[in-house]
């Protein structure tokens, strides 16, 4: 029996009020893509009715990212890593084990109870980055080597071009499945048969420039998950 767990990390661009300080003008970056995933969040939202369990998180990946290991040089931003290190391992301790604990528990009493996981990871991507555009509408991000999520992401994919065969939906892009990010770390927790991981990519060209598309692309998105659950129940 497969059950869907949700889980946004880049929802928001919150800044906790004892972190405030180290935020102090920055608040246009906060506003941008490297402050948080634009539109994750709606869509997470959206996409939510139909999973079994689903977390999130409204605190800035600037101050500590959600979707990278400990001894990641990204895992704290150029504003958050000059704080000192016991204020350093506090912020792990509150905003960061707290989040990737609860998502791994649920997978394991979903796992000791013999069910079958889907996690699917919700995040958006800049359309242009460093000068160079994105050529995706969408991006599937799975490891190759495990058969279900490819297979998954293979079914999925054919899904969303039979009802708008204009998306550009391209696999692992614009990351690599493998790279660095919560799935992989619990891919090294479970194994393929209890833990299937996707990270869904969605472009902020969306959200940010073509409301009307965005709205229809999170209905088919929400609907074509809700039926690949039914078709691998």
């Amino acid at each position: 029996m497969l059950r869907l767990l949700l889980t946004c990390e880049h929802g928001g661009n919150k800044v906790p009020v004892s972190y405030e300080a180290l935020f102090k003008g920055q608040e246009d970056t906060l506003q941008t893509h490297r402050g948080y995933d634009i539109g994750a969040l709606e869509l997470f939202d959206k996409m939510k009715s139909v999973a079994d369990v689903h977390f999130h998180s409204e605190t800035t990946r600037l101050l500590v990212e959600l979707n990278r290991s400990v001894g990641h040089p990204k895992l704290l931003s150029e504003f958050s890593c000059v704080l000192p290190e016991k204020d350093r391992e506090r912020l792990l301790q509150v905003h960061y084990f707290p989040y990737r604990e609860k998502v791994e528990h649920m997978i394991q009493d979903f796992v000791s109870a013999g069910r079958r996981v889907l996690h699917i990871a919700v995040h958006s991507f800049t359309p242009v980055l460093d000068g160079e555009e994105r050529k995706a509408d969408i991006g599937l991000l799975y490891d190759p080597k495990r058969k279900h999520e490819q297979a998954l992401c293979r079914q999925w994919k054919k899904k969303l071009q039979q009802n708008d065969k204009d998306l550009v939906i391209r696999f692992n892009y614009p990351y690599l499945g493998i790279a660095d990010g919560l799935p992989s770390y619990l891919r090294r927790k479970f194994t393929g048969d209890q833990y299937i991981g996707i990270e869904l990519e969605v472009n902020q060209r969306f959200p940010i420039q073509e409301s009307d598309k965005w709205a229809s692309l999170q209905r088919l998105l929400t609907n074509t998950v809700e039926e690949l659950l039914q078709e691998n129940r």
